[in-house]
């Protein structure tokens, strides 16, 4: 590494946009979960969202009745809503195959959990670990570690610029990585001196060069996210692979929970495994 400084610590997070594969399943397996919810606020749901090339397919459990929802309408309406709107971004979510193979919930688990039960004494849908973490290593309020805290915020920020047209060129599918350079104190303590490192990687037009890409992205989002104070002889990489215009299910398959470590705390504290998407409150990582 260079410009390492004895007795720092330089930790890195990293976020996906909404437009990643496996987070466009996330958001998927949750629109059901909040369909069933609208039907039966304690309604019990257990919903997978795999998708690939032209295909989105929904597994899982729920005790609503399937004529109840619209399964297939609402993973369309999530995936318009991202900005899957035709083959050539990454996926048409009017003419893409939906495959739903949904089902009830397994009687003996219902039975354990809820049945014949108040809901005040219902029992866990499984066994599990969880972990909770606060750090006040920058401010009082979010209590959340600030490497991660950018890496979202800058993923946010490029979806809003996105959607508003701000940068009209920007795509869904994409990423950021934040390394911060910690100086150590005393009792374990850790106070963020300066962002050493920024990567992102984003899905973009064809027709945009990389250097408007970098131009652009660190002037109108890293500039904006990131105070100046941390902005200290920073490096800046922006989609070091070249050309990113192919993105989305029709670049890479993803699935529902492969992205536990962002929807934490960034690598900050050990993770149970568990996901959080497509689950209603009885399942205990939820």
């Amino acid at each position: 590494m260079e410009d390492f400084k004895k007795g720092h610590l330089y930790f890195a997070s990293e976020s996906v946009g909404e437009g990643h594969p496996d987070k466009l399943c996330d958001q998927v397996s949750d629109g059901i979960l909040d369909a069933c919810l609208k039907v039966d606020p304690n309604a019990k749901v257990a919903m997978e969202t795999a998708t690939k090339t032209g295909m989105v397919v929904l597994l899982g459990e729920v005790s609503v009745p399937r004529e109840k929802v619209n399964f297939e309408q609402v993973a369309r309406d999530v995936c318009k809503q991202v900005g899957f709107t035709s083959d050539a971004v990454g996926l048409d979510c009017e003419n893409c195959n939906v495959i739903v193979n949904v089902h009830a919930q397994d009687a003996n688990i219902a039975n354990a959990v809820h049945g014949s039960k108040d809901e005040k004494d219902m029992g866990a849908g499984d066994q599990g670990l969880m972990f909770g973490y606060a750090t006040d290593e920058w401010d009082k309020e979010t209590l959340h570690p600030y490497s991660h805290v950018l890496a979202n915020k800058i993923v946010e920020e490029m979806a809003i610029e996105r959607k508003n047209g701000g940068i009209a060129w920007l795509r869904p599918d994409c990423k950021s990585q934040v390394i911060v350079e910690y100086e150590k104190l005393p009792k374990g303590i850790v106070k963020p001196k300066r962002v050493y490192n920024i990567l992102i990687s984003t899905q973009h037009d064809p027709s945009v060069s990389n250097e408007e890409i970098t131009s652009v992205l660190t002037e109108k989002i890293i500039k904006k996210v990131v105070p100046a104070d941390m902005l200290v002889n920073t490096k800046i990489v922006i989609n070091p692979s070249g050309k990113f215009d192919v993105g989305g299910p029709a670049a890479d398959a993803g699935l529902t929970g492969r992205k536990i470590i962002v929807d934490t705390y960034g690598g900050w504290c050990p993770h149970g495994g568990g996901a959080f998407s497509g689950k209603d409150a009885s399942k205990v990582d939820r």
